[in-house]
């Protein structure tokens, strides 16, 4: 059996249960920001040689752990992982994003889909089992999967797009294929989702980065209800503890309190949301995450600092007059920039652990 958790304040504020701070990790915190990295990437030649060897992704996983008091590690992987096993032919050029040999464009492509097998993964659940072993119980380890629909957007336009003019031409004109693409994605990123949990993640999140380009009406259809499809098949208990889901819609916040009914843990906001406003409304369903624009991370450290207060003061202080928790999660409100001063991050995170605790302290003083 692994080695019990030294630190788990992330699990507790993701399941509304009381912490003595508010914990903190980064979403992209192993990455291009930090040198360490960098240099790692260098020796494994390219993003998925680095992604499918397991030492490098326990170490680049590791990496901003050794240099900041993060609360949480998230494994190192791409979230285009499931298409690629799909055989669509994934490829990372330097400096250019995904790109697919094999985009969905037809009928015969989408009816030929199928749900991968897993074994062709099995990279990632490696990675997942050698990470938890090397972090031996420091903090809990984050497992993940792009949605179904944010998958879709890739495995339709061949890559990342401005306009989403193809998989939108295809949702709008051909809705049964559409849904078909769906369907098995779900399936799908469920099974993959599953097998990181059997693997060793202690939580895993769903990264709906592109829900937020739908219509209303339309998000609901094809985004919402297959992500919900994959948070109702999830294990939610694993080594005698629960496991917390995360999900996360980039440009999600009209549909906060629809997201928030869906069965997750914990829902992500980008920073175009009023803390505040969404745990009021969300009232003790389920716990927040983020929501700092990884554009603060630019400033001074005292003005990271001033920013990261008043995203702590719009949640306000967890504990509820009649003595129950709601949960928060510190995050940015997308990933952080490649561009970012590293040593920024640390302002971030001293800011964060002084002033929650701060908080803390004031309640049990009653104000």
């Amino acid at each position: 059996m692994s080695a019990p958790l030294q630190n788990d304040t992330f699990l507790r504020a993701c399941l509304r249960q009381p912490t003595d701070h508010t914990p903190v990790w980064l979403m992209r915190q192993a990455g291009r920001y930090l040198p360490e990295y960098c240099a790692t990437r260098a020796k494994a030649g390219s993003f998925m040689g680095l992604a499918t060897n397991k030492d490098y992704a326990t170490e680049v996983t590791l990496q901003p752990l050794a240099r900041y008091p993060l609360d949480a590690a998230i494994l190192f992987s791409d979230i285009l992982t499931v298409p690629d096993a799909m055989g669509l032919g994934l490829s990372f050029a330097q400096g250019e994003g995904p790109r697919f040999a094999r985009p969905l464009r037809d009928e015969a492509a989408v009816m030929a889909l199928q749900v991968p097998d897993l074994d062709k993964l099995r990279y990632v659940f490696d990675a997942v089992t050698s990470i938890r072993k090397a972090l031996d119980g420091r903090v809990p380890l984050i497992g993940f999967s792009g949605s179904p629909w944010t998958l879709a957007c890739y495995m339709v336009e061949g890559a990342g797009s401005d306009d989403y003019r193809l998989v939108k031409s295809m949702l709008y004109g051909r809705p049964d294929l559409m849904h078909r693409i769906l369907d098995i994605n779900a399936q799908a990123v469920a099974a993959y989702l599953n097998a990181q949990i059997d693997a060793g993640a202690q939580a895993v999140m769903v990264f709906d980065s592109w829900g937020g380009v739908l219509a209303d009406g339309a998000f609901q259809a094809f985004s919402l209800a297959y992500t919900e499809r994959v948070v109702r098949a999830l294990r939610r208990e694993a080594e005698g503890r629960r496991v917390p889901v995360i999900v996360f819609t980039k440009g999600g916040g009209l549909w906060l309190e629809q997201i928030a009914a869906i069965g997750a843990d914990v829902v992500g906001l980008d920073w175009t949301v009023n803390l505040g406003r969404a745990r009021a409304a969300v009232g003790d369903r389920v716990a927040l995450q983020g929501n700092l624009d990884p554009n603060v991370l630019f400033a001074p450290p005292e003005a990271v600092a001033r920013e990261a207060v008043a995203v702590l003061d719009s949640f306000g202080p967890p504990q509820r007059p009649d003595g129950s928790w709601d949960g928060h999660v510190f995050n940015l409100g997308h990933g952080i920039s490649q561009y970012t001063p590293p040593d920024h991050v640390a302002a971030l995170l001293e800011a964060v652990h002084a002033h929650s605790r701060r908080q803390r302290q004031t309640m049990s003083h009653g104000g």
